[in-house]
């Protein structure tokens, strides 16, 4: 797997994915509708390309998955603002092996920061599993950390 920047003109084929992975949500302890701002959003999903922070998840020329990141002005940090899996990918390694390849796409980042709602049974465990921990539970959120001992101080600009 692989992550790259995506287009503007790629936003509809993802927004469709995101749909598809967030409605799963009500078997993990989500109500109908529980699902993040702009989920199924094609114009939000634009925005977020035009700005640089949506990434797809490709398998060979698949795209399997799509993350929204945030890195800091500081360049110290990256806040990973929702990772999804598309349904039909779902329970195969791909969700451990997308948060790989962000936190290998910014090397020089100290920290890894994102939240997730505390109902959700499958997204806790999967961030714990991942090497998160929890630094805040407030509003129905858990807010997760994973810092590296030793960040990388050379920026990859590709």
């Amino acid at each position: 797997m692989y992550i790259v920047k995506a287009e503007a003109d790629q936003a509809e084929k993802i927004a469709e994915m995101s749909v598809r992975a967030f409605e799963t949500d009500v078997n993990v302890g989500g109500k109908k509708g529980d699902c993040p701002p702009g989920f199924d959003s094609i114009k939000w999903h634009q925005q977020m390309a035009r700005q640089g922070h949506l990434y797809q998840a490709m398998i060979e020329n698949d795209l399997v998955g799509a993350a929204i990141v945030f890195p800091d002005e500081t360049e110290k940090s990256v806040y990973i603002g929702r990772i999804f899996i598309d349904s039909v990918y779902h329970r195969k390694g791909y969700g451990i092996r997308l948060m790989e390849c962000i936190e290998k796409n910014f090397p020089w980042a100290a920290e890894f920061n994102l939240d997730t709602p505390c109902w959700n049974e499958r997204t806790n465990a999967f961030y714990r599993r991942s090497g998160y921990r929890i630094i805040k539970a407030e509003d129905g959120f858990n807010s997760y950390q994973k810092r590296k001992s030793e960040p990388n101080t050379i920026r990859n600009f590709t």
